[in-house]
């Protein structure tokens, strides 16, 4: 069928309407509002077309879900740009920076944490990976972020 063969090219929008098409060619109500039969198609196989595109729905509703954009968890982002992290530092005082943003801080402004004050050289800063590895993850499902940053 070419609904069939274009669904699975991933052609989805294409397929959905072909098989919505065959289903209303195969069948018709006549004039005492039976349901009549047209050509060899049977009336099982139109349940199975109605299951395949519900199940069409489902796979659309949960990949719309994942390419929504929504608001980026804050223990994702820079507390000084407020942008995701791409290389994430903590500091000793336990706040997490994007490693050029503190880095730049440092240099520019002094050398001292940003929220807390605290004395800080840039040798105390230690990658965070734990941050790292959830912006990966966060990344990896929600792949409208990479145009967010």
């Amino acid at each position: 069928m070419l609904g069939l063969a274009l669904l699975q090219k991933k052609e989805f929008a294409v397929g959905v309407r072909e098989l919505e098409k065959k289903s209303d060619e195969k069948w018709s109500l006549d004039s005492t509002g039976k349901v009549r039969k047209e050509g060899s198609s049977s009336f099982g196989h139109l349940i199975s077309l109605s299951e395949k595109l519900e199940a069409l729905n489902l796979v659309f509703e949960k990949a719309a879900e994942d390419d929504t954009p929504t608001e980026i968890p804050d223990y994702l982002c820079c507390n000084i740009t407020l942008e995701i992290f791409r290389d994430p530092v903590i500091t000793p005082s336990g706040f997490t920076y994007e490693r050029a943003v503190i880095l730049n801080h440092l240099q520019k402004v002094g050398n001292f944490d940003p929220i807390t004050r605290d004395p800080v050289n840039t040798c105390q800063l230690v990658p965070n990976l734990a941050i790292k590895e959830a912006v990966r993850a966060y990344l990896a499902k929600h792949r409208w972020a990479y145009k967010a940053e």
